[in-house]
């Protein structure tokens, strides 16, 4: 299965990762016609913030020695902690279902949008992805492909690496949750505004090939 999230606020055509995410669905489908396909778009469909009770509950799941998912009922006491569950459990469970992951993260102030945070929080819920009798990650076999878009320039040659708060957060999250990082794919478009930021007149020609760049990339991703 192919789980496609994007986390872009701009659901137009100007949105670069969301061009990018799309090119991506479309050449994977293609080469996986019977493969399941799932779109969740986290801008026109955000998740909630998490409450209290969320955890709460998750405290509570920890003493028990981080039970699997189907246990969880059992353990809520109160309105608020069901619903805070039954908010979390059906991402959860496409996130444990999906073979290839593919993230559509535009940088914002540095980092992942807060549409993409609200998910990253509520999927995160303790033991939800740990096997419960070998205790090995249900994420380890998934592959995650993240198209990015930033509006300056953050690559190795540009000193501003350290500036670049997406790449490394998203790997450290990702391999928190067992994924191999081998099995992480992160494919950043830079220069992206050049049209509307202040940039060097050189600047568009590097903005272009780095989507050349980005483009390539993914669709040799999708059709391996």
């Amino acid at each position: 299965m192919l789980l496609h999230i994007d986390s872009s606020a701009d659901a137009t055509a100007d949105s670069v990762t969301r061009r990018l995410t799309a090119d991506f669905a479309r050449a994977w489908r293609e080469r996986h016609p019977a493969a399941e396909y799932r779109h969740r778009d986290l801008a026109t469909a955000p998740v909630p913030p998490l409450t209290a009770a969320f955890p709460t509950l998750g405290r509570r799941v920890v003493r028990e020695g981080f039970v699997p998912p189907a246990k969880v009922p059992a353990l809520i006491e109160t309105p608020a902690e069901a619903r805070e569950w039954e908010l979390t459990l059906p991402l959860v469970t496409e996130l444990a279902a999906a073979d290839t992951v593919l993230l559509g993260v535009p940088m914002y102030n540095l980092a992942v949008p807060a549409a993409l945070k609200a998910w990253i929080d509520r999927v995160t819920f303790p033991g939800a992805f740990t096997h419960p009798d070998t205790g090995e990650s249900l994420l380890a076999g998934s592959r995650v492909v993240v198209a990015m878009a930033r509006g300056g320039a953050y690559g190795p040659d540009t000193g501003r690496t350290d500036l670049d708060f997406q790449t490394p957060y998203l790997r450290a999250w990702l391999g928190r949750l067992g994924v191999r990082q081998d099995r992480i794919h992160p494919v950043a478009a830079e220069l992206t505004r050049v049209d509307v930021l202040p940039h060097p007149a050189a600047a568009a020609a590097a903005s272009a090939t780095s989507l050349t760049r980005a483009r390539a990339t993914l669709t040799a991703l999708a059709t391996a």
